[in-house]
């Protein structure tokens, strides 16, 4: 494999006190392992020197890897205001946090970083600082995580004693976590309205469909069957139907199924979306007259790179599917973490997501 060192910004001083001048850059193409340092001789064999370096790094281009996206350095967990359409960021941090969900009582965002899980007061005296919620030995956390209706639970997924994710509950004061889903992987996405459901992805016999799951644990119960990849359920408010992301039309669009489940052959799913962007994640308002999605560029293979997305909207379809032009929300570098589970606020009047910077 050939590798290339570039060397770029290097300024050196021939003389004491003399004016620095730049050598860079140099681009070195090189066979095999590469090693980089620094070095310097003396142009007159007879004279010693002595070099000093200061303000040396070595970083690895773009191009070195191009399979790893740099790593996020700040997040921007910001809130969209629908009446003056508006953009407000809630909390700053130079870590990684992902998908907002809000709280019932509309005082708190649940959010995961490093592995575990925060809520983020947002308004009164409290707002800006994040609180640890107390999981026990349980870390390991991803961005599939949620309020119950009533506030008193949260579900979420975890990697912390399998080799995949699991689903759990734990009460929304924090304590020891209840396994509901052992079979990995499983991923938490929505309660029902009424609490009694929980809608999960897992991947069973090498692909992805939607489950349902009792909130106490339980029998799984299959709601989809195409061989396409389902993602991203989420219920109306009023309970009969469940949104879901898909690729079974070929590229990735919103569909949504009764809540019961898509029946024989998926014969009961309804394609929602039909465009050239790629959608996925879509939320109900609480009100049931909107449903938001995050979309990627045409193309785009799946939701866990970050770059140019759009948040957009459409009216929440009534008892029939009338596919309209998706209104863009707002712009912005995200992706993977900015919106994944529900995050509208319980009046409806906004909803939170993350932006980020790499």
């Amino acid at each position: 494999m050939k590798r290339f060192l570039i060397v770029a910004g290097v300024w050196c001083s021939m003389v004491s006190g003399g004016d620095w001048k730049s050598t860079g850059p140099v681009t070195v193409a090189m066979e095999g392992a590469v090693c980089a340092g620094l070095a310097m001789c003396s142009h007159n064999a007879d004279v010693l020197e002595t070099a000093v370096f200061s303000n040396v790094r070595v970083e690895t281009g773009a191009n070195a890897n191009p399979q790893k996206e740099p790593p996020i350095r700040r997040s921007y967990v910001s809130v969209y205001d629908l009446a003056s359409k508006t953009v407000k960021v809630v909390y700053t941090a130079d870590q990684l946090i992902e998908a907002p969900n809000w709280s019932p009582d509309g005082k708190y965002l649940l959010v995961n970083s490093g592995g575990d899980l925060w809520n983020l007061p947002v308004g009164g005296a409290g707002s800006g600082q994040l609180e640890k919620i107390d999981l026990g030995s349980i870390g390991k956390c991803n961005n599939d995580k949620g309020y119950a209706p009533d506030g008193k639970l949260i579900a979420f997924s975890s990697s912390a004693q399998a080799a995949g994710s699991q689903v759990y509950t734990v009460a929304a004061t924090g304590g020891t976590p209840k396994l509901i889903v052992p079979e990995t992987p499983s991923y938490f996405h929505a309660f029902s309205p009424d609490g009694r459901w929980m809608a999960i992805v897992a991947q069973r016999a090498n692909n992805f469909d939607l489950f349902r799951v009792p909130t106490q644990g339980g029998e799984q119960q299959r709601l989809t069957s195409s061989p396409g990849y389902d993602d991203g359920p989420d219920y109306s408010p009023d309970g009969k139907w469940i949104y879901f992301n898909s690729d079974r039309s070929g590229s990735w669009d919103v569909w949504r199924m009764p809540a019961a489940g898509a029946g024989p052959n998926d014969e009961k799913a309804e394609q929602v979306t039909n465009d050239e962007l790629e959608n996925w994640f879509p939320h109900c308002s609480p009100d049931g007259k909107r449903l938001v999605f995050l979309s990627f560029p045409k193309g785009t293979a799946g939701h866990n790179g970050h770059g140019q997305v759009e948040l957009r909207m459409i009216a929440l379809p009534g008892e029939h599917v009338e596919q309209a032009a998706p209104q863009v929300v707002t712009t912005f570098f995200g992706g993977q973490g900015s919106i994944n589970v529900n995050s509208w606020a319980p009046d409806a009047s906004k909803f939170a997501f993350v932006r980020y910077e790499q």
